[in-house]
């Protein structure tokens, strides 16, 4: 769902933007220091976490809070992000805690969730100023692990939870469950749910479908498995999938987003729903995920001719 920004603009040293940057690159650490000039320029505040405050050359007006905690994102507009794809995902988990849009800016190789590209800095900081963006809503998963029965792990996702084996050696035994009916089992590395966001992620990778992300769906993509029906799954965005390990088999692990992970014993079980807590996206081009798809994966596209006018 896409809502355009309608609120009155309040004076500009009302306005307070935060910002994560991965401090570790060059790169990351000057384009900070170019958006924040810009910003602070055009009567913006801008707050960062103290960790990285460390690590750049800000003016003493930048604000610094010590937690990457909701609340220290109480009184921003919106979260500015300059990372590859894993600042990408530790900002969106900031996003979804506190609901404040994240718009990302991408210094990585693909960044599917990043809205602009390293050269946009000036356009940047001018469609933060002038409000001119939009706020998308992205679907998330929650995820629940049971074992015996008990819930011993609750979690969420943006792009996927990926049930992987641990030993190099030996594959996963799995039965896949939708809605509770059973579909099949076999031996696997493992097993992605993943949401339409996470399509061109790691469930691309397994040989997922690109979905796109005004669907509302779940993908359930097998890893390797040895087995004739092995197919990626598209369910409704009601549905439950599950993933059961089976009791025979060796230990697996959860990852969730490719950030968090939990072992999972023998005879564990993985539930995976819509979640209820989106990520809120700040959008300042209306290209279509199409033209999106074909700039990020270099699509050859050449002798295309269109629709006859």
């Amino acid at each position: 769902m896409t809502t355009s920004v309608t609120a009155p603009k309040p004076a500009p040293s009302d306005r307070t933007v935060f910002m994560v940057a991965h401090t570790g690159r060059p790169a990351a650490i000057r384009s900070a220091e170019l958006v924040v000039e810009g910003l602070l320029r055009n009567g913006l505040g801008v707050r960062v976490l103290a960790m990285e405050a460390a690590d750049l050359p800000l003016p003493s007006s930048v604000e610094t809070v010590p937690e990457a905690i909701p609340d220290a994102l109480t009184g921003c507009e919106l979260l500015i992000v300059l990372g590859g794809d894993g600042t990408l995902l530790r900002g969106a988990a900031f996003a979804r805690a506190s609901g404040v849009p994240m718009l990302g800016v991408n210094l990585g190789r693909v960044g599917f969730l990043a809205e602009a590209e390293r050269d946009d800095l000036d356009k940047v900081v001018e469609r933060v100023v002038t409000r001119a963006y939009e706020v998308e809503e992205r679907m998330t998963i929650d995820v629940v692990v049971r074992s015996n029965g008990d819930i011993v792990h609750r979690d969420w996702a943006l792009n996927e939870a990926a049930v992987q084996k641990v030993s190099p050696e030996r594959m996963l035994e799995v039965v896949l469950e939708i809605d509770e009916r059973p579909v099949t089992g076999f031996g696997c590395d493992g097993i992605v749910c993943a949401t339409p966001t996470g399509s061109t992620a790691y469930a691309f990778s397994a040989g997922g479908p690109v979905v796109w992300p005004d669907v509302e769906a779940l993908l359930m993509v097998p890893i390797s498995a040895h087995a004739l029906f092995a197919k990626p799954l598209v369910t409704s965005p009601t549905t439950t999938l599950a993933v059961e390990i089976q009791p025979d088999t060796p230990n697996g692990v959860l990852w969730c987003d490719g950030r968090r992970t939990i072992e999972l014993p023998p005879g564990a079980r993985v539930e995976v729903r819509r979640g209820a807590t989106p990520v809120r996206l700040a959008r300042l081009h209306h290209a279509s995920f199409t033209d999106r798809l074909v700039a990020k994966f270099a699509l050859p596209v050449s002798g295309w001719r269109g629709r006859p006018h």
